[in-house]
Formats: structure tokens, C-alpha cells, sequence
């Protein structure tokens, strides 16, 4: 398949630290790519110079065939990338469907006479998500009565629901009970049939091997291996990781 997303020789320095010392990652359409490594190998600063809080120093990011260089993140969003971190970005005391049209509320009026949309936005959310979640809560629910696997759930779900192409997901299911990362990985199957590609940072390799289609090993800002997961085993992952035998 066609990459959404495609980076090679990705460089990044910040004064005397080489961050990215030549990256590189493909991420098909409706597949789930698994960027896994130490603390400090790089990953972040990756995604951040993908999605662009960060200039690159070098190399190439390709999104759609096209070169791209996004120097801020709302430009990756308005080209269909969502990303998830792992503070989730939900406001506590605002309901679902109101940290779903975060800073994108519908409105409607004439002139400087404008009013939100409530309803629309309401029924769109109900609509958006209903068709991603299984076991949606009530979108008129404050965040913060929420559980921790509903709360990633709905943060997925609204970067599904905007990101048309590429949802990047940082530890989605870090501090989560069993039940809630099972709600969490139907959510990341049911975006694989939508066709969504997806980018998924993770230290859980139990979880890579189990839901992702293909794996990129960073160290030292460099990716050094790469498999199509079920042509590897764990033993071989863990390795490359550690700086074995990839």
C-alpha cells in the first residue's frame, strides 16, 4: 500500500545534542505502526518534527505522496494528522461534546451576530464517535466523571474523528486498567477498518505485537530496525531495543 506517511535521514539538533541522527518511517493507510525504543531514543522529537512543533534539520517528511515541512501543528491538523498525547489535552469541566469542538465550535449568525451551534455540535459528536466507540458515554457527560479508558477513548475518538488520514497515539493505554486498554485496542481496530493509518508510541511490547502491522526500533535518534510484526518475535524486538542483535 501507498505510505500517508513517509520520513527518511530525519535530522534534528538542539545546540550540541544530536536528537534525530537519520530517522526514518512509513506509515501505510489502515495500518497500525508501532515506533518503539528507550527513553531518550528519539521518538518524540520525531513525532514532534512530523507534526510540527519542530523545523528538522534534514531529511525528508513525504504526507500523501507530497514533500511537506508543517511549521506549526495546526498546519499537520488541517492536513488530516491528529495527534494524542498522553495528557489526553480533555478540559475536565467541559462536556464531551465540548472538548470534541475544542477551538473548532460550529457557529452560525449574520455579521458580527453569532451564537453556537449547541445542538449540532452535540448531535455531530453523538454521530462522530458513536460510530468509532462501543460503549460510548453520554456526550453531555462532564470529562472529569468520566473513567480513565472512557477519557483515552474520547481523545482518540476526537482525533479519529478530525485526523482524515494519520492519528498519531502517544502510550494510548499507559495506566490502564485490563478492561479499559481492551475498550482502547477494539477502538484502534475499528480505525484500521475505517481505513485511518495510525502511528502508535509505545514501551507495552505485549500490546505492539498484538495490534500493530509493522515495527520501527529507534536508538540514538536512529531507526535501526524495522519488521513487518508478524515476521518478528518479541525476543528479536527487545534486542534491537538493547542494542543486540536486530
Amino acid at each position: 500500500m501507498s505510505p500517508v506517511l513517509e520520513v527518511k535521514d530525519l535530522r534534528k539538533q538542539f545546540g550540541a545534542v544530536e536528537a534525530l541522527r537519520g530517522a526514518a518511517l512509513c506509515c501505510p493507510a489502515g495500518e497500525v505502526t508501532a515506533l518503539v525504543g528507550d527513553n531518550g531514543a528519539g521518538k518524540s522529537t520525531l513525532i514532534r518534527c512530523i507534526t510540527g512543533v519542530h523545523p528538522p534539520d534534514g531529511g525528508s517528511i513525504s504526507f500523501r505522496g507530497e514533500p511537506v515541512r508543517f511549521s506549526a501543528p495546526t498546519e499537520a491538523r488541517a492536513r488530516g494528522i491528529e495527534t494524542v498525547y498522553q495528557d489526553l489535552a480533555l478540559i475536565e469541566d467541559l462536556a464531551v461534546w465540548q472538548n470534541m469542538f475544542l477551538n473548532r465550535e460550529l457557529t452560525g449568525g449574520f455579521g458580527p451576530l453569532r451564537w453556537l451551534q449547541r445542538r449540532r455540535m452535540i448531535e455531530e459528536t453523538q454521530a462522530r464517535l458513536g460510530r468509532l466507540l462501543v460503549n460510548m458515554p453520554p456526550v453531555r457527560a462532564k470529562v472529569r466523571r468520566l473513567s480513565g479508558g472512557q477519557r483515552q477513548s474520547i481523545a482518540i475518538g476526537r482525533a479519529a474523528s478530525w485526523g482524515s488520514a494519520l492519528v498519531i497515539m502517544d502510550e494510548p493505554t499507559a495506566a490502564l486498567g485490563l478492561r479499559e486498554r481492551g475498550a482502547v485496542e477494539t477502538l484502534i481496530g475499528n480505525l484500521r477498518h475505517e481505513g485511518i493509518a495510525q502511528l502508535i508510541i509505545s514501551h507495552d511490547l505485549e500490546q505492539v505485537m498484538r495490534i500493530s502491522d509493522s515495527i520501527w526500533v529507534m536508538r540514538g535518534g536512529r531507526t535501526i530496525a524495522q519488521w513487518r510484526t508478524k515476521e518478528v518475535d518479541r525476543t528479536q524486538v527487545v534486542a534491537a531495543i538493547a542494542g543486540g542483535a536486530a
